[in-house]
């Protein structure tokens, strides 16, 4: 009887779903809509995930009905709280076996090709797990308003925040804070309307709770800065330099925390992460290393570790 292994990367926008032999040979690859566990209870996961899977069996030709003989982990954004994954779990999936982690757990065993080792997510947001002689160690991930140190989203608020206060007179501008201003309006005034956006559905009546008129700019809004960061970094701005010596002084905090624990090894994915990997090499050494693999193929190397072949 056949055996296959099927992984998801559920990400916040999309889903990503792979289909593969108990050799861990891809046999094809899908895709869903977002798949936050914390999204209206995880609904629209299970269903990008239940869409994905018909799509993958066809790409690969073969039956749906051996969902059977499937062995099925998934890596979920969202997936944070242990209770969130264990109401996922029990879903109706067609699948023989399932278990759910939290999106870092792939990236992890992805990275390290299922051994041990520790990795940081550095993109919008941020998060950091080692697994160490079979113990889980995980640290951040908390989200944008009171964690994710390391992330993007973080970094470009505070590039936003040293703009207008160079704007203002209070620190030196340089070359970024002007190019910041001019990116989100040009002035002050336009950037403070930037970053409160006006609700599209309009006032919610009182009951609702506050008012919906001063939102607040999403993470990714502050995360879509980075590019422009870089592009400053890389000629010497002084501001960026400053910066990222803040940056770096987060990830030293990871690092310190992980050799702690015995972790001899870390890698590092994100987009944001996977720019740094210079200065990380240069200032990590043999601690840091490149990823083996991505996260997608990482929830299917979980999978094969959790339900092995008899």
């Amino acid at each position: 009887m056949p055996r296959y292994y099927l992984g998801v990367d559920g990400g916040g926008t999309n889903c990503r779903i792979r289909l593969a032999d108990e050799n861990l040979q891809t046999l094809a690859d899908a895709g869903g809509g977002r798949s936050n566990l914390q999204i209206e209870g995880g609904e629209p996961a299970y269903r990008s995930i239940t869409d994905g899977t018909r799509e993958v069996f066809a790409k690969a030709g073969i039956d749906l009905a051996e969902t059977a003989n499937t062995h099925a982990c998934f890596g979920m954004a969202g997936g944070r709280l242990p209770s969130a994954r264990a109401a996922f779990e029990q879903r109706p999936w067609p699948f023989a076996d399932v278990r759910v982690y939290d999106d870092i757990d792939i990236a992890r065993a992805g990275a390290h090709g299922g051994a041990d080792g520790a990795v940081i997510i550095v993109g919008t947001g941020s998060a950091a797990l080692a697994m160490v002689e079979g113990q889980r160690h995980q640290c951040g991930g908390w989200g944008f308003h009171i964690g994710d140190q390391m992330s993007g989203a973080i970094l470009g608020r505070e590039l936003v925040r040293c703009s207008v206060e160079a704007a203002d007179g209070l620190v030196p501008a340089s070359e970024l804070t002007r190019a910041v201003i001019a990116r989100l309006g040009g002035s002050i005034d336009a950037v403070m309307d930037w970053s409160f956006p006006q609700d599209p559905r309009g006032p919610l009546p009182a009951a609702a709770g506050a008012p919906s008129t001063l939102l607040g700019r999403a993470p990714a809004d502050f995360g879509a800065l980075i590019p422009l960061f870089f592009d400053y970094y890389d000629k010497g701005d002084p501001v960026a330099l400053r910066l990222m010596d803040i940056e770096l002084g987060y990830i030293d905090a990871y690092v310190n925390w992980f050799k702690a624990r015995g972790a001899r090894t870390m890698a590092a994915v994100g987009g944001f992460g996977t720019r740094l990997y210079p200065l990380l090499m240069a200032r990590y050494g043999d601690f840091i290393v490149r990823p083996m693999h991505e996260p997608l193929h990482g929830a299917v190397i979980l999978a094969r570790q959790n339900f092995p072949p008899t």
